[in-house]
């Protein structure tokens, strides 16, 4: 007997319904899955016998056909082996038809018939609520990834056998109609925080722009002076994510298959730091079957690119897009996908092979062909999506042995907070956030400057010979400092901070 279910394939981050068909009659022995699966979907004919086998129902042996419509979707993944086995109990009585209508199913079977961990739950439930769904069931494990949805009611499967008896209408499996919380705890002690670093105070002031406004920042010093340090503070003065940030990035690490062990999302923004030797589909992703990479991993988040010049230039070069749009593009012959990397890119580096070019304490004993190649390992675009470029200085030992207390991320975090909370009242009827997201348009609305301020901007794009980019930068940057000074105008000062952050004519 034909039987149907409805089921949903993640393509990117978002879902396409697929109808599962199943029907049996003919010579023993054949299981066939059509509609384009792949291997894995193929060897679920093995784990969904064996659970069928193992929970006591009846397992028709003769020829079983499988159709995952439509046809020129390809389907990946484990996560059909649960509409699958119900839509083949159905075909042969054990599930009364019908039992499954207006119902989604995903989930990966065991031998024994327990449901395992599947990736990419909550892009299927927020899926469900869009397509009017009323039910959708999932493992157990999942159940607080697609609780996270309102407007579809989300059951907690732990066993084929124990769905087949809700379906039966035998025993019901019990669901939480509680709206979910979404109450971030925000940490007050981090691993690194700013009252740890001895010294380096103007770096400490970029990194707190940085994090304002969503800007990105290259420091620049020779070994040990405090670079990675710096860089891991960051995560300590973020602000807090809100609802719409955690359910983004959440939804990206579902699909990763990169959300923590019985979490249900993520409350801390991401901070990714890649070894140097990474491929350029492990940063930006992709592969047969494109996923996330770093860049998206990041998103709302930090990208710690350690060692910069170290990173093979192609690889580098492939962060123009996100760094420009804050959304990367990967095209395949069959498909199109589109990743959020709305990320800040925090990168560190040496200034010559051997780190001591800017060292007054010690020789450099570089060649000048061997400095200008180092150099040169990072080109002028990727250069000039670089708003702070920041010299970090060896710390003098009177400051290193200092018992004083630095201030703390604590007390930095508030005022980034302050100036996060100024940029959304200001963008709360526009589709960003922060000032490092302004368009052209948006710079000419919220980045107004007086006729001396003009003139200081003028006399610098002329005399830096600086790009329309970094004009538009500079502005951006103004803007960020003026909301952290709780200023509605940009003053000449705020751009004169911003100018000093560009990188030196001759670097």
């Amino acid at each position: 007997m034909l039987a149907k279910v409805k089921s949903a394939a993640v393509v990117g981050l978002h879902c396409e319904e697929v109808e599962v068909e199943t029907d049996f009659g003919g010579p023993a022995g054949k299981f066939i899955i059509v509609g384009l699966p792949d291997k894995s979907v193929e060897e679920s004919r093995e784990r969904i016998h064996m659970a069928i086998k193992s929970s006591a129902f009846r397992f028709p042996f003769q020829k079983i056909t499988v159709n995952l419509a439509p046809a020129d979707l390809r389907k990946e993944g484990p996560a059909y082996d649960l509409p699958i086995a119900v839509a083949l109990l159905m075909s042969v009585g054990e599930i009364p038809q019908g039992a499954a209508g207006e119902s989604l199913f995903v989930g990966e079977l065991a031998f024994d018939g327990k449901l395992r961990h599947t990736n990419g739950i909550l892009p299927v439930a927020i899926f469900a609520r869009e397509k009017n769904f009323k039910k959708i069931f999932v493992p157990k494990s999942n159940i607080k990834e697609a609780q996270l949805i309102t407007g579809v009611d989300a059951y907690p499967v732990e066993s084929l056998g124990q769905l087949v008896n809700h379906l039966r209408g035998a025993e019901s499996i019990k669901i939480s109609r509680e709206a979910p919380g979404f109450q971030i705890d925000e940490a007050d002690e981090f691993e690194a925080d700013f009252a740890y670093v001895k010294g380096q105070e103007h770096v400490k002031r970029a990194l707190e722009i940085t994090a304002s406004g969503g800007h990105n920042v290259l420091m620049s010093g020779p070994p040990g002076a405090g670079k990675t340090l710096l860089a891991r503070t960051i995560p300590s003065i973020l602000p807090a994510m809100t609802m719409d940030e955690v359910l983004e990035v959440t939804k990206i690490y579902s699909v990763a298959g990169k959300l923590p062990s019985g979490e249900g999302l993520i409350k801390q923004r991401p901070f990714r730091a890649p070894h140097h030797s990474s491929s350029a589909v492990a940063l930006v992703g992709g592969g047969n079957i494109p996923r996330p990479g770093e860049v998206s991993l990041a998103h709302r988040g930090v990208l710690f690119l350690d060692e910069f010049p170290e990173f093979p230039r192609m690889v580098l070069e492939n962060l123009r897009q996100p760094l420009e749009d804050g959304v990367l593009t990967i095209g395949r012959a069959q498909m199109t996908l589109t990743f959020p990397a709305r990320f800040t890119l925090v990168a560190s580096q040496n200034p010559c092979p051997c780190g001591y070019l800017s060292d007054p304490e010690r020789d450099c004993t570089c060649s000048p062909s061997q400095v200008l190649k180092y150099q040169q390992k990072i080109s002028g675009p990727i250069l000039d999506r670089i708003d702070l470029h920041i010299e970090v200085p060896r710390v003098q030992f009177d400051k290193l042995a200092s018992d004083a207390v630095a201030e703390s991320s604590k007390e930095v975090r508030k005022r980034v907070q302050a100036a996060r909370d100024k940029q959304a009242e200001s963008f709360k009827d526009l589709k960003i956030l922060t000032n490092s997201e302004m368009t052209s348009q948006m710079i000419k609305d919220f980045c107004q400057v007086d006729a001396s301020t003009q003139d200081l901007l003028r006399t610098a794009v002329n005399q830096l010979h600086l790009s329309a980019r970094a004009y538009h930068r500079i502005l951006k940057l103004g803007r960020t400092i003026a909301d952290l000074a709780g200023e509605p105008g940009i003053k000449s000062e705020y751009i004169a901070e911003a100018l000093q952050y560009r990188p030196k004519i001759g670097e």
